[in-house]
Order: C-alpha cells, then sequence, then structure tokens
C-alpha cells in the first residue's frame, strides 16, 4: 500500500529595495507603524502586528498576524515565529493597537511579551521592543523598562 503525503515547500523572495532607513529608536518605530496601519480600524478593531527587521535594524516589511475584537487580539507563537524565521528576520518588533485609547497595559500585554521575549532568546532573535500605539501616541515595553 502506497502512501499519500504531501511535500512541504517554503519560498522566500526579499524585497529587492533596500530600504534606506534603519528604525534606531520607539518613536522611529511608532511613525513607520502608524504609517503602515489602517486609520478607519485603530480605534474600532485590535490588530497585532509584526516589524520584522534585519540584522542592521533596517525593516524587512511588517506582518498583520491578526486582527481581533474592540478589546482583544490573538497572538499564536507558532505562526509569529514562522513568519519571523521564514522572512530572514533576525529582529522584530511587536506592536497592537488599544481602540480604547488607553496606552497602560494590560496583564495579557505583560504576558504575551513575556512569551514572546523566551522565544526569541531560545531562537537567538533580538526582541527591540513592544509597542502598544494609538492615534494619538504609544507605550514602549523597552523604554520604560519592562
Amino acid at each position: 500500500m502506497k502512501h499519500s503525503i504531501s511535500e512541504i515547500q517554503i519560498s522566500y523572495r526579499p524585497n529587492k529595495l533596500k530600504s534606506n532607513f534603519k528604525i534606531t529608536h520607539s518613536q522611529m518605530a511608532y511613525e513607520v507603524i502608524l504609517e503602515h496601519w489602517d486609520d478607519d480600524i485603530i480605534e474600532l478593531q485590535e490588530e497585532f502586528k509584526i516589524l520584522l527587521l534585519n540584522n542592521s535594524n533596517e525593516p524587512l516589511g511588517i506582518h498583520c498576524l491578526s486582527k481581533g475584537g474592540i478589546t482583544f487580539a490573538g497572538v499564536d507563537l507558532r505562526i509569529l515565529f514562522a513568519i519571523a524565521l521564514k522572512s530572514g528576520a533576525t529582529g522584530l518588533i511587536t506592536v497592537h493597537n488599544h481602540p480604547s485609547g488607553r496606552l497602560i497595559p494590560s496583564q495579557a500585554d505583560k504576558n504575551i511579551y513575556n512569551r514572546i521575549k523566551q522565544s526569541c532568546d531560545i531562537l537567538n532573535l533580538n526582541y527591540l521592543d513592544n509597542l502598544i500605539i494609538t492615534k494619538n501616541g504609544y507605550f514602549s515595553f523597552m523604554d520604560e523598562n519592562l
């Protein structure tokens, strides 16, 4: 009896256009992310995104990992790290919005940050920051020493 098993194929096509800037601080990361966020959704629906960076902290791209409801967007670490590793990223910044406008991390925010940090340490990825954003500002876990 012959068993049918699918072959898994992985492809990677890097952007041929090299970015002309580096992410050097949280304010810059916030500005880049905000440019790529849908203004019509930022105060309505929570989203969780990953800013993927190369070894020089130049952006490789932004990936929307999940969209949730008004108060929650799920984070599947397996998908997050599959994307980071497949993209060839050596660093990442995670970002999610708070539709409420509050820039205070919840206990759930702190918990997911710690889980991502532990996983990045194992995978030798630089976890540069976790931002909570609104239209009017941001909260940086690194700036606040969390």
